[in-house]
């Protein structure tokens, strides 16, 4: 078996090839290249799931073995300094292997399907393989300077890949939005790393763990100092895992395409904070002030992510602020030191919002064959409506990893989510209260996602439908001609009534209106027949099975992924599977396992949780269900109005509760005025004093010496009268001060 382990060092480099290839054919053949763009799409799945299968084949005999296998080469040797790369093959390695490569080939299937019309198709599958690569190396280094390299590299690709449509100016500013933040993080990494090199020597963790907590037992170092170097550390895990205060990048980074949000901003990338954290975990632990640090990080991220997900319009950026909610709830774990938990809700969430994102990306993909490439219709939630009979495959789909997110069992989210839930009360009761109460809000805002996209009528009044894709799309646009279904029926002009407000001009049918909770009017007038006329009307339509085939793998992984955690006796054997698995990691060896528990216990425990859901189902069912009402009645409502329908939902509290809701927290305006505004006036001020007060100097004492030469030159004329009378002028000058001071004297 050693043999095998030996070589674990071609995880990171079997996808590597790939997008250097495709980079080369671009370069040289790119005709040729262009032209067989899907032939270059089977070699990104073998590769990875060669590496699947590889990790899982080392994974089992993990299960039956305790072993942890290192190996590392001298790459700069100096001195007494010693630079290494290599690879550490532990338990966490695998749970992160096998996690990438899983979502990773169901995201590039799905992805052949999704970007087929895209013009940048070869240059998105080289950026993918690339970040599965560096995303690989970095959950095999075996040390911080290898997972510093690989942490930007995956920056990198995650950049790229928001940007992805970097003529679309929104696009381009949402990744630079995210380079800008992370390099934040970034920073304090680096400074991090160096700070611990610097007191320990080393960059391996075995021993920087090692010596460390020796010199901290002994107190052979400020610890005021370690504690600042941790606490920089953990700042690169904030920035990348989205978390408060520098999670302001995660939901603009929506604006790349869907299957990069399945992947990178809900799988992989925001998961490679918690891995650097499980990873530090050692270091931290011993260190109460930073372990109370990461909890209250966590769980005021849990709670800021609930509230932001509440009032948002389009579907991918509420469910980016449920990434982070959830990403919150990881890393409050780890602060309570509860490793298992953070890592089963890792494993179980990965899957979940995996699925929940490409669904999210099945339901863009078929409003677009209405409005044509424009997300702001195609992913506002809105203006959706009625989609179940139109999309049964991705409903059913969508409604799972909904469930499983709200922690409904047996869905693989709920196993996860109640054990931290239940750590919880034993770290905190303040916290448990918080994070019980953010799980209702996740059922919530959840709900609420799923109840405006399926339910009731599709709005063909207010999505402007014209029957006809819009052909004013951009040059880069995903769909072509092949992403609409055109179905010609008799339609019938409708009489519509105008209403009219401050806030402009509302038309309505004469007859029924649905009235959704979040404000929208959907027209439940159907085409039907008027003066024999034909009119072409594009209806949203399922994905193909391209799409579904990983949708319906991830549901897969939905349902039974939660059983590896299941933490029940059955006649004196556990069936937790996940805690044998992780007993020989590198991170534990100051820990023991977590008892397994019986049922009576668990069922207690479980109890409380889930009905917290369901009531935040039941709220979330009952204040946007469809509301069905006459036309005299509207002019009571005033629907469809930016402000008009909040105050028809919602009191003044809530109202409130919206406002900071839909503004994001107001982080972002904060951060406009302090950074943004507050660096910009800086600035200017220092452009002011350099051109008024420096230039103003060096400028001054030219004019000076420019005037003072021209009065010379008058001077010297070489006419001795002119000597003459400067002379009696000075002198008489002169006696006239002297006869002032003498008669001051006196």
């Amino acid at each position: 078996m050693e043999h095998t382990y030996q070589y674990s060092w071609i995880i990171p480099f079997v996808p590597l090839p790939l997008p250097m290839l495709i980079g080369v054919g671009l370069l040289l053949f790119p005709t040729a290249t262009k032209h067989l763009r899907r032939i270059w799409a089977f070699p990104s799945f073998l590769l990875l799931s060669i590496v699947m299968l590889f990790s899982a084949y080392l994974s089992i005999h993990q299960l039956n073995r305790s072993y942890i296998y290192q190996y590392v080469w001298s790459w700069t040797i100096n001195n007494d300094f010693s630079l290494e790369f290599g690879h550490l093959i532990d338990s966490l390695t695998y749970i992160m292997s096998i996690l990438i490569t899983t979502v990773g080939i169901t995201v590039l299937i799905y992805s052949d399907s999704y970007m087929f019309h895209d013009q940048g198709y070869l240059r998105f599958f080289a950026f993918m393989t690339f970040f599965n690569a560096s995303m690989l190396g970095l959950v095999t280094s075996s040390n911080l300077i290898q997972i510093y390299f690989f942490w930007e590299l995956v920056g990198m690709c995650s950049y790229l890949l928001i940007g992805f449509w970097f003529t679309r100016p929104i696009a381009a500013n949402a990744c630079q939005k995210a380079f800008v933040t992370n390099r934040v993080g970034d920073l304090g990494l680096l400074l991090g790393i160096l700070g611990l090199f610097w007191i320990t020597g080393s960059f391996e963790f075995r021993d920087l763990f090692e010596i460390l907590n020796d010199l901290i037992y002994n107190n052979e170092i400020p610890f005021l100092f370690v504690t600042l170097c941790a606490v920089l550390l953990f700042g690169g895990a904030v920035a990348k895992s989205a978390q408060f205060p520098l999670h302001v990048w995660l939901p603009d980074a929506m604006e790349g395409p869907t299957p990069i949000s399945a992947l990178i901003h809900a799988a992989t990338m925001v998961a490679a904070g918690i891995f650097l954290v499980a990873r530090l975990l050692p270091l931290f632990i011993v260190m109460p002030y930073i372990m109370n640090l990461i909890s209250w990080i966590g769980i005021v991220t849990v709670l800021l992510g609930a509230t932001l997900a509440l009032a948002q319009k389009d579907i991918k950026r509420g469910l980016a602020y449920s990434t982070m909610s959830q990403l919150g709830y990881m890393i409050f774990a780890l602060g309570m030191g509860s490793y298992r938990a953070a890592l089963f809700h890792l494993i179980t969430h990965a899957y979940s919002k995996a699925l929940l994102f490409l669904g999210s990306g099945s339901i863009i993909h078929s409003m677009e064959a209405i409005v044509g490439y424009s997300p702001e219709k195609s992913q506002n939630m809105v203006l959706m409506g009625g989609l179940t009979k139109h999309v049964p495959i991705t409903k059913t789909a969508f409604l799972i990893g909904t469930l499983s997110l709200c922690g409904i069992p047996p869905l693989a989210c709920f196993w996860s989510k109640d054990e931290i839930l239940n750590e919880s009360w034993l770290y905190s009761p303040i916290f448990a209260i918080i994070a019980c109460s953010t799980a209702g809000l996740t059922a919530f805002y959840m709900f609420r996602i799923y109840l405006l996209t399926f339910e009731g009528y599709l709005n063909t009044h207010f999505l402007n439908y014209s029957g006809k894709k819009s052909s004013s799309f951009y040059s880069i646009s995903p769909w072509g001609k092949e992403g609409q279904k055109t179905i010609h029926k008799n339609f019938r002009f409708i009489t519509f009534l105008t209403m009219k407000n401050k806030e402009g001009t509302l038309f309505f049918c004469k007859k029924k209106y649905r009235i959704g909770s979040s404000g929208s009017v959907r027209n439940m007038a159907r085409p039907f027949t008027h003066f024999g006329t034909k009119t072409t009307f594009s209806y949203p339509h399922e994905s193909d099975n391209t799409m579904l085939f990983p949708m319906a793998v991830l549901v897969l992984f939905t349902f039974f992924v939660g059983a590896i955690g299941i933490p029940f006796n059955q006649e004196g054997r556990s069936l937790d599977i996940l805690s044998k698995f992780l007993t020989p990691s590198i991170n534990l060896f100051h820990q023991k396992s977590t008892n397994s528990v019986d049922w009576y216990d668990f069922v207690t425990n479980a109890t409380f949780s889930v009905s917290i859901a369901y009531f935040g189902i039941v709220i979330a069912s009952f204040l946007y269900k469809p509301v069905y009402l006459s036309f005299e009645k509207l002019n009571l409502l005033n629907p469809f109005v930016k402000e008009g329908y909040k105050r028809l939902v919602w009191d003044k509290i809530r109202n409130l509760i919206y406002d900071w809701s839909y503004n994001r927290g107001y982080v972002d305006a904060f951060y406009a005025i302090s950074l943004t505004k507050g660096i910009r006036g800086l600035a200017e001020l220092t452009q002011f004093f350099d051109a008024r007060v420096i230039d103003g100097i060096t400028n001054g004492v030219g004019i000076l010496s420019f005037f003072l030469g021209e009065g010379i030159k008058y001077v010297g004329g070489g006419r001795v009268s002119s000597y003459l009378f400067l002379y009696l002028f000075y002198v008489l000058i002169f006696l006239l001060i002297s006869y002032f001071l003498y008669f001051l004297n006196f």
